[in-house]
């Protein structure tokens, strides 16, 4: 980094961690019990945005409660085994509080690089601030960025073709034909919501499916 850019840059202490969800929330209120202060990024207007806005409203945990709580803070006793999508929401956000952190929201980073020099990483929002820290964590998720792959016939399809981060319920599916391409969680668990709002799904995947069964 040239002089004039270190000059322009903020150093922040600590670390910068980029999102808002549950790893990244849960890497600050870590740092933090351990005395580093965090600044946390995040592009949205909210914390758990992907699970505030891009899940489907009959989403659970597909694991026990107690298998995905996060570091420090038990889920409530209350919540049942399965907590549902807004259960989870709050939970984040009880934790948030719980750990004192408080993101920057709308915060959207563009370029991430390690100065040697200064042994400091410089990190480049929209809108050229650049905010310098001793550590990176990244904490984007792997569903951060829907994905529609390129088959052939489907811009030529008349009909609707959706992403599983834009449905929301089989309601306005009643009645109709719908095709769900994958079987993995999401797929298994729309196709039953259509069937159980009164549509015909249909699924197809790339590979043989194989069930494996586990008794605890």
């Amino acid at each position: 980094m040239d002089k004039e850019k270190e000059r322009r840059a903020t150093w922040v202490p600590g670390a910068v961690i980029v999102g808002a969800g549950p790893s990244g929330l849960a890497a600050a209120a870590c740092l933090a019990a351990r005395g580093v202060p965090a600044t946390v990024l995040e592009r949205s207007d909210s914390l758990a945005f992907t699970w505030r806005h891009r899940m489907y409203d009959r989403l659970a945990l597909h694991l026990p409660k107690r298998f995905c709580e996060l570091p420090l803070l038990p889920f409530p006793e209350e919540y049942p085994t399965y907590p549902n999508k807004d259960q989870f929401v709050t939970y984040m956000e009880r934790y948030a509080a719980a750990s004192g952190v408080a993101p920057r929201f709308g915060a959207s980073v563009e370029e991430a690089a390690f100065d040697a020099a200064l042994g400091a990483w410089a990190v480049r929002l929209a809108g050229g601030e650049v905010l310098m820290a001793r550590w990176l964590v990244v904490a984007t998720g792997e569903n951060a960025e829907p994905h529609v792959p390129e088959f052939p016939g489907l811009r030529q399809f008349a009909g609707r073709v959706l992403h599983t981060c834009e449905y929301k319920s089989g309601e306005e599916f009643d009645g109709e034909k719908v095709l769900v391409v994958g079987c993995g969680n999401s797929g298994m668990e729309v196709s039953l919501d259509l069937c159980r709002h009164g549509a015909k799904p249909s699924m197809v995947v790339r590979n043989t499916v194989i069930s494996l069964l586990l008794y605890i």
